[in-house]
């Protein structure tokens, strides 16, 4: 009696063993990341001193910024300023086409922006633009398996403070005009990691006092056409399943049969191995049994 209980319990433990050991088999997939990417056209950290600096009014706005997914498309913006125009809205912006777009797939990330035909004002300069310019785009991509690249291109003329200018890549540009004020401009600054990649295509750095009447002091900075973006996260990889040991039989073939070499042409299905491995176990306990009762016996 105890001979055969251990056998059924061995029996009834290989064939729960198993569809526990098949369950485990599959490798687990954690749902990848697929990446970040935003855009904005214009966005704004200045400080506007009105009354000799006696009150202080920060301008922060932005023009179209988007995350991904999304895109915006609006060619103006406008602000309100207590003590500028007595509280009444002035225009910040107004461009011909002035867009962002953010976009996400399995594959990778991009962002852009397009500025066309914009012209930029700050309180204290109703009539004078701040800056103009004919056409100016910026683009991140970052890609899946390959580096991020980040480029800004500018086409048409550019004017600041009244004064058309040239721009170039890796080194600022200061205007400055008498009795107007100051603006020191970086054209196309790039930053790219093996994940990221970002670009401003204009960053202005604004001081300006009209006259130096104090009316209107404004200092700080503008950005036109950022961009950035995030390439997804390589997926794990996982290590194939390792397959247990096993004994290794003669390969005997009985003559003039064809070989069969798939288990699902001759009966076998993903439980034969456990099946057998009951039929070992039993087998063993059998025996053991045989031999338990022949030393009563004797």
């Amino acid at each position: 009696m105890p001979a055969r209980r251990f056998t059924a319990t061995a029996a009834a433990t290989v064939l729960a063993t198993g569809p526990v050991v098949l369950a485990g088999a599959g490798s687990a997939h954690a749902s990848p990341d697929h990446g970040r990417a935003s855009a904005v056209v214009l966005r704004t950290g200045l400080d506007v001193s009105l009354l000799d600096k006696t009150v202080n009014v920060p301008l922060a706005v932005s023009l179209n910024e988007v995350r991904a997914p999304g895109s915006a498309e609006r060619t103006a913006l406008t602000a309100r300023l207590d003590g500028v125009d007595g509280g009444q809205p002035f225009s910040v912006l107004r461009a011909d086409v002035a867009s962002a777009k953010a976009t996400v797939t399995a594959s990778g990330a991009e962002a852009s922006t397009n500025l066309t035909h914009a012209r930029i004002h700050v309180p204290g300069l109703p009539l004078l633009s701040l800056i103009e310019v004919g056409q100016v785009t910026s683009k991140a991509t970052c890609e899946a398996g390959r580096k991020p690249v980040a480029s800004a291109t500018l086409l048409g003329g550019v004017t600041v403070l009244g004064k058309k200018v040239t721009l170039t890549v890796g080194g600022p540009t200061e205007v400055k005009v008498p009795g107007v004020g100051e603006v020191r401009i970086d054209f196309s600054k790039t930053l790219t990691t093996s994940r990221t990649a970002a670009a401003s295509a204009l960053e202005l750095r604004v001081s300006v006092n009209p006259l130096k009447l104090n009316v209107a002091d404004v200092e700080g900075t503008l950005n036109l056409g950022s961009v950035s973006c995030e390439s997804p996260a390589a997926a794990p990889v996982s290590a194939p399943a390792s397959a247990p040991a096993s004994v290794s039989a003669p390969d005997i073939k009985p003559q003039g049969a064809p070989a069969e070499s798939d288990l699902a042409e001759t009966g076998g299905t993903s439980t034969t191995p456990f099946v057998v491995g009951a039929a070992v176990v039993l087998l063993a306990a059998g025996g053991a049994a045989v031999a338990l009762g022949r030393r009563r016996r004797s």
